[in-house]
């Protein structure tokens, strides 16, 4: 794990300024502004190409960020909702802690349809361009989450299993790692099906379905415990991937149909 890529010393002048000696570069930090650069780039390329927008505006997004950070950070307290109900002052403390994924992502689907719609984009050929998006962006994302060493898995004996910082030397699965190769794989198996795609919100479905499956067995793996809907059987984000595999499927067989 190197959850720090460098730190570097500071003129006197700008020591001044931001109160510090020297500024350190996370890891972490710099796998999500990667990752998004990446993204946002595919995202403008793709539109381009496949819908004819010759610039997509930088506005779209920032509402992507500022939907998905307040998404994100609500599910997080939501899945404790007694313990932020008792410690309010922690809900100020917006850029540490945890991030749900699945609250960044239901905040930010029904936001893009209505941007997409309310600017006369089409929709389903867009989702299915954020699909690869938004697989760009957690995977690189999942990488840094492993070199800070955090979310990792439950205790193992296995080959797999690795000792981060702060397991006591206890060796416990790297579910970071687990899902990043998940999500590659899944970005790899839309590329391939993108050259036979079927019908527009083809890749969108199949992604939320792929990645409801791999989410809902890599929780089987996970270390930490964020609550469960059902106590030791089925975790809140096994019960979202499972809503969102159902839906997912829905509307699949309701477009193929409109081909047949």
């Amino acid at each position: 794990m190197y959850p720090q890529l460098f730190t570097f010393q500071l003129p006197d002048f700008l020591s001044g300024i931001f109160n510090t000696q020297q500024i350190t570069i996370y890891t972490y930090a710099f796998c999500i502004v990667l990752g998004t650069l990446i993204a946002s780039l595919y995202t403008k390329w793709r539109a381009k190409k496949d819908l004819g927008i010759i610039e997509l505006p930088n506005s779209f997004f920032y509402l992507i960020f500022i939907a998905g950070f307040v998404g994100g950070k609500l599910f997080f307290y939501l899945e404790k909702p007694s313990y932020y109900w008792n410690n309010p002052n922690l809900l100020l403390d917006n850029f540490s802690g945890g991030f749900v994924f699945y609250g960044s992502f239901i905040t930010i689907i029904p936001i893009v349809i209505w941007y997409l719609k309310k600017h006369k984009i089409a929709v389903l050929p867009m989702l299915d361009i954020l699909a690869i998006t938004t697989l760009i962006v957690h995977s690189i994302g999942r990488i840094g989450c492993f070199n800070a060493g955090c979310c990792y898995g439950a205790p193992t004996n296995s080959s797999f299993g690795m000792i981060f910082p702060t397991t006591h030397n206890i060796a416990v699965h790297p579910t970071q790692l687990y899902e990043a190769v998940t999500l590659i794989i899944i970005l790899l198996i839309l590329f391939v099906i993108k050259k036979r795609q079927q019908f527009s919100g083809q890749l969108f479905l199949l992604y939320i379905s792929f990645y409801a499956i791999s989410r809902a067995i890599l929780e089987l793996f996970r270390g930490d415990k964020r609550g469960y809907i059902i106590d030791n059987y089925i975790s809140h984000s096994q019960f979202i991937a499972l809503l969102m595999l159902i839906g997912a499927s829905y509307f699949y067989l309701k477009l193929k149909r409109k081909i047949n």
